[in-house]
């Protein structure tokens, strides 16, 4: 069974940077992966996706702004986020897809706030 553990939210000023790692443990490290988020009150965003094979897409809202990577080993994946502003405030989620389901991390809070 593949778990999911992010880390590195917290609090950053509007302009500022933050990066956030999610490392995946179980059998298997050949997924593609994602970071989503949620804002209170709102539906789950996609924020990334990264394949297997390392190709990378965005939406509109945060491409240029944004960078999803893998880590050497595949079993980690980073989101490192540029220029960030308030409406990017929300509990961030890494996620694998999978046929028998979305697999999904705890989340970690990402507050943008002067």
């Amino acid at each position: 069974q593949v778990q999911l553990v992010e880390s590195g939210g917290g609090l950053v000023q509007p302009g500022g940077s933050l990066k956030l790692s999610c490392t995946a443990s179980g059998s298997r490290f050949d997924y593609a992966m994602g970071w989503y988020r949620q804002a209170p009150g709102k539906q789950r965003e996609l924020v990334a996706t990264i394949t297997v094979g390392g190709i990378a897409n965005y939406p509109n809202s945060v491409k240029g702004r944004f960078t999803i990577s893998r880590g050497n080993a595949k079993n980690t994946v980073y989101l490192q986020m540029d220029s960030l502003k308030p409406d990017d405030t929300a509990v961030y989620y890494c996620n694998i897809p999978t046929t028998a389901g979305p697999i999904w991390g705890q989340g970690t809070q990402v507050t943008v706030s002067s």
